[in-house]
C-alpha cells in the first residue's frame, strides 16, 4: 500500500521542537540536581539491555515532542508495514524482511509475502546451513586429501564481510577449538595474500559470499584464492591422481542464488546457500551470509544469536513509543542532528571483543541514511545521515576523546559495556575489569558535568592555565549495558541499531534500504580499467586530473 511521504518539517511537532530547543538552555548539572529521579525516569530496558538516556541534552518534554513527531510522520504504521512485508524499499520495489530471518520456527501467524511462505523458506535455508556446519565441525566434511577443515575463509565485501567479521570477533570465545575463521574483502591483492600465506590448503575451506556471484571484488578474490589453492596443493603433491575440479569442489562453497555461475566456478550447487532480494547486504549477517559463523561458532550459538535479534524485534514491534528503546534512540539522533547540529556520532564499546562494531555500524547507518532525496524522489528538507565512527575504550581515550571533551563540535556518543568479563583478571589486589569499567563510568560523568573554572582553581592550578583545564560538560552520551556479551546480547545490540536506523529514515522520509550511491564509482572503475591497463585512447578521454594521476601510475608501474 502506497503511503505519501510526510515532510517532517511541515508537522506541528517539528515546529514545537524548534521552539523548545530555542527556549531550553541545556544544563545537565542543574537538571540532575533539581531532579534526583532523572536517571530513573530516563533509563529503559529492552531485552537484556539497560539503556540510560539521562546524560543526553533532553528533558521529558523533549521526548514527548519527539514521540509526537514520530506519530505525525507515521512511524508506527510504517514499522508495521515493514514487519508485514510491504514493499517499503520503493526504489527497488522490494519488501524489507531482515526481521523474518530470525523469526522462530513455527511462529504464529506465519508470514506470507507476495504469495511466498517466508518462514518456510528461511528455515529451509537455515537447516541446510546448520547441516553443513555440523558436517564441517564433526570432521565429516574433508578436503581433497581427507583432512578435516581447520580454517574457514569467508570471501565477500560490504555486508557479506563487515557483519561476519564483526560477529566472529565479538564471539570468539564461542568458537570451536581448532577451528578459526578468516576474512578477505579488499580487492587489493595484499588482503588475500596476507590472509592465506600461512594456511594449509589441505585444511582450508573458502566460502564465496555473493548473491549474484558477480561482485567484482569478491569474484576476483575467489579466483585468486582458487589459484592459490590449486598451486599450493600441486606443490605439496596433493593433486596427484586427482582432478582440479575435485579440489575446488572440496574446498569451496558459496552463499549465492546464481547456481549456474556457482557451478561454472567449480562449486557444487548443492553446496550453495541462498538468500533473498528482500535482505539487504548490511542487514544480512543473520542469513546464510553467516555460514562461516554457523560453522565456527556452531548452530546452537547461531540460534542464540538469532533469538537475540528476535527479542529486540519484538520489543520494537510492540512497545509503546514512550518506552520503545530503538524508537527513542532513533528520535534522539534526530534531535541531535536536526536541532542541536551534530554531524557525527561516536560508538565507544568498552569491550575489546566489539572492536569491529563501529565499522559495522558505519555501513549499517551511513549506507542506509546517507541520502539527499526522499523516497518519493523529492529533495530532503533536513540534514540526514550523521557520520558514525568509534574505537574501543580505553584506546579511544588516548586518541580522540580530547575532541569530544573540549572541542568545538557536539559529538553524541554511545558507550557500551558489560558487567561480567570473559577473562576475569587481577593485577595484585586490583580487579582489572573494575578498573576498566571505572573508566567507562568516569567518561560519561566527565562529559556530562565537566569541570568549572572554580573547581580547577580549587585544585591549586595556576591562573594562566585554568581555562585550558576547564571542561564545559553538557556533552551528550547514552550508556548501554548488559550482564555479559553473549550471542543473544550481540543479536540484540545489532537489531537495536538496525531499528534506530529505520526510525531516522522514516522521520527523514528517505528509503533506508537502497544504496544507489555506491554504484557510480564502480561503474567508472570498469570504464577506467582499460586506461589503467595502458589504453592511451581511453586515457585521452579523461579529465586532466584523472589523466595525470593514471599517467603517474603508468610511469611508476613501468619502472617497478
Amino acid at each position: 500500500m502506497s503511503r505519501p511521504i510526510i515532510d517532517p518539517t511541515s508537522t506541528s511537532a517539528w515546529s514545537k521542537l524548534a521552539a523548545h530547543k530555542d527556549s531550553t538552555q541545556a544544563d545537565l548539572r542543574t537538571w540532575f540536581q533539581v531532579d534526583p529521579a532523572r536517571a530513573e525516569k530516563l533509563s529503559y530496558t529492552a531485552g537484556d539491555l539497560y539503556v540510560d538516556l539521562s546524560k543526553n541534552l533532553i528533558t521529558e518534554e523533549t521526548l514527548t515532542l519527539l514521540t509526537e513527531l514520530a506519530q505525525q510522520v507515521g512511524l508506527e504504521e510504517r514499522r508495521d508495514a515493514m514487519f508485514a512485508g510491504e514493499h517499503i524499499n520503493v526504489t527497488e520495489d522490494r519488501a524489507v524482511l531482515h526481521t523474518a530471518l530470525r523469526r522462530p520456527r513455527g511462529a504464529n501467524p506465519s508470514l506470507v509475502v507476495d504469495g511466498q511462505d517466508i518462514d518456510t523458506d528461511v528455515h529451509e535455508v537455515l537447516a541446510k546451513v546448520y547441516d553443513f556446519a555440523d558436517r564441517v565441525r564433526s570432521g565429516e566434511w574433508v578436503g581433497i586429501t581427507g583432512k578435516a577443515i581447520e580454517t574457514v575463509v569467508n570471501i565477500g565485501i560490504g555486508g557479506s564481510d563487515l557483519g561476519p567479521v564483526m560477529v566472529y570477533e565479538a564471539l570468539k570465545p564461542y568458537a570451536q577449538p581448532g577451528l578459526e575463521a578468516r576474512f578477505i574483502s579488499n580487492i587489493d591483492p595484499t588482503d588475500a595474500a596476507e590472509t592465506v600465506k600461512d594456511l594449509d590448503p589441505e585444511t582450508t575451506l573458502f566460502i564465496v559470499a555473493s548473491k549474484t556471484f558477480g561482485t567484482l571484488e569478491t569474484l576476483t578474490n575467489a579466483r585468486v584464492c582458487r589459484q592459490w589453492l590449486l598451486n599450493s596443493l600441486r606443490q605439496a603433491g596433493a593433486l596427484e591422481g586427482k582432478e582440479e575440479k575435485e579440489a575446488v569442489a572440496a574446498h569451496f562453497v558459496a552463499v549465492s542464488t546464481a547456481l549456474d555461475k556457482v557451478a561454472a566456478f567449480g562449486i557444487d550447487p548443492e553446496n550453495a546457500f541462498g538468500f533473498w532480494n528482500w535482505v539487504g547486504g548490511r542487514y544480512s549477517v543473520d542469513s546464510a551470509i553467516g555460514t562461516a559463523l554457523a560453522i565456527v561458532l556452531g548452530p546452537d550459538t547461531f540460534e542464540q544469536f538469532l533469538a537475540g535479534f528476535h527479542a529486540m524485534d519484538e520489543h520494537f514491534r510492540t512497545a509503546p513509543l514512550a518506552k520503545n528503546v530503538p524508537a527513542l534512540m532513533g528520535l534522539l539522533n534526530i534531535w541531535n542532528v536536526n536541532f542541536l547540529g551534530a554531524e557525527t556520532h561516536a560508538v565507544l564499546p568498552y569491550d575489546q571483543y566489539l572492536h569491529r562494531f563501529p565499522a559495522y555500524l558505519q555501513q549499517l547507518t551511513m549506507e542506509s541514511n546517507g541520502k539527499s532525496v526522499r523516497a518519493d524522489g523529492s529533495p530532503v528538507t533536513t540534514a540526514t545521515g550523521e557520520v558514525f565512527w568509534g574505537e574501543p575504550g580505553t584506546n579511544g581515550q588516548h586518541a580522540f576523546y580530547q575532541l569530544i571533551h573540549q572541542g568545538t563540535r557536539l559529538i553524541p556518543a554511545d558507550f557500551i559495556a558489560f558487567a561480567n568479563p570473559v577473562h576475569p583478571t587481577r593485577d595484585g589486589e586490583q580487579d582489572v575489569h573494575e578498573l576498566f569499567l571505572a573508566n567507562f563510568f568516569a567518561q560519561t560523568k566527565a562529559l556530562a558535568f565537566g569541570k568549572t573554572a572554580d573547581e580547577v582553581r580549587a585544585e591549586g592550578t595556576a591562573e594562566e592555565i585554568v581555562s585550558a583545564r576547564v571542561f564545559s560538560g553538557n556533552r551528550p552520551t547514552t550508556s548501554i549495558m548488559a550482564s555479559q556479551l553473549t550471542p543473544s546480547v550481540l543479536g540484540q545490540l545489532i537489531a537495536l541499531y538496525e531499528h534506530i536506523t529505520f526510525v531516522q529514515g522514516i522521520v527523514w522520509g528517505i528509503d533506508s534500504f537502497d544504496q544507489w550511491g555506491v554504484e557510480l564509482g564502480k561503474q567508472l572503475a570498469l570504464e577506467l580499467a582499460p586506461a589503467v591497463g595502458g589504453d592511451r585512447a581511453v586515457l585521452a578521454q579523461q579529465d586532466s586530473s584523472t589523466r595525470s594521476l593514471i599517467d603517474f601510475y603508468l610511469n611508476k608501474r613501468a619502472q617497478a
